[in-house]
């Protein structure tokens, strides 16, 4: 763009020696071509403004913060947000153990992972784990961090998935006890699904842009959960905040509790 607009202006000085109907043709298409390179050098300084506009935020997001509960450590760190789109943005949260109870969770989400969207996405594991081991504890985890449309399909598929009926024998590789470890970093079907320690969610932007729910009277942003379990190596987690400054909850997740890899060995769970 800019090379064309520099050869119209030579080419229009060049031609100045004409006469005046002929000159003051040109002079109006050096001015066209003046105006039309300064509309270019607008664009190019607003595309770098916001490009460094995006690297700020990620600066300034990116910050590690940690938070204690019932002598279990909770840390996150991250820039994916939900006010603005960025396609690099990646989200990471470590944790010591799987909360206790209810009581444990409910504080980690209010206080803490609750107020940033990788936050309340990576609470989804601890949830599937806390139902795995107490189905009345696990529901109310589940309840709490999910906006409620989206809690009956987690419920019915876990009880299929942790549970045993004739259609899921503990012999039977559609029961995945061990889902939960699928996501965390380092667990792989190969060692039992035994991740690093502490256990880390990896996060990282969906190419899926935010959407605005009219619907659902809030805002939805797209992520994927990264985790050895599936060929992908990704898992899709929607997150929804109903307005600025409130909680964020899980608005859809299903790729969370799809049949992962079986696993090789014995499963030896989660601290």
């Amino acid at each position: 763009m800019k090379k064309n607009m520099y050869r119209v202006l030579v080419t229009a000085a060049l031609l100045t020696g004409m006469n005046s109907v002929a000159n003051a043709q040109l002079q109006g298409l050096i001015n066209r071509g003046k105006q039309a390179l300064k509309n270019e050098v607008k664009k190019e300084a607003k595309k770098e403004i916001k490009e460094q506009g995006l690297n700020a935020l990620t600066k300034v997001s990116g910050k590690e913060s940690s938070f204690s509960s019932n002598g279990h450590t909770y840390t996150q760190k991250g820039t994916l947000s939900i006010k603005t789109y960025n396609p690099a943005a990646t989200g990471m949260v470590t944790f010591t153990n799987v909360p206790s109870n209810y009581e444990e969770f409910e504080e980690v989400y209010t206080k803490f992972l609750g107020q940033t969207p990788y936050g309340v996405a990576a609470m989804m594991p601890m949830a599937m784990e806390i139902y795995g081991r107490d189905r009345a504890e696990g529901e109310k985890c589940i309840r709490l961090i999910n906006y409620p449309s989206n809690v009956n399909s987690i419920l019915s598929q876990l009880k299929e998935k942790f549970g045993t009926s004739q259609y899921a024998p503990e012999n039977d590789s559609y029961h995945q006890r061990y889902l939960p470890a699928a996501v965390l970093e380092g667990a792989t079907p190969q060692n039992a699904y035994t991740p690093k320690y502490p256990y880390t969610v990896n996060m990282r932007a969906s190419v899926n842009k935010h959407q605005d729910m009219q619907l659902y009277d809030g805002r939805v942003m797209y992520i994927y959960m990264m985790g050895k379990g599936w060929d992908t190596e990704q898992r899709s987690i929607e997150v929804i905040q109903v307005n600025e400054g409130e909680l964020f909850k899980v608005f859809n997740c299903p790729a969370l509790y799809t049949q992962c890899k079986n696993i090789k060995g014995t499963w030896e769970g989660l601290k």
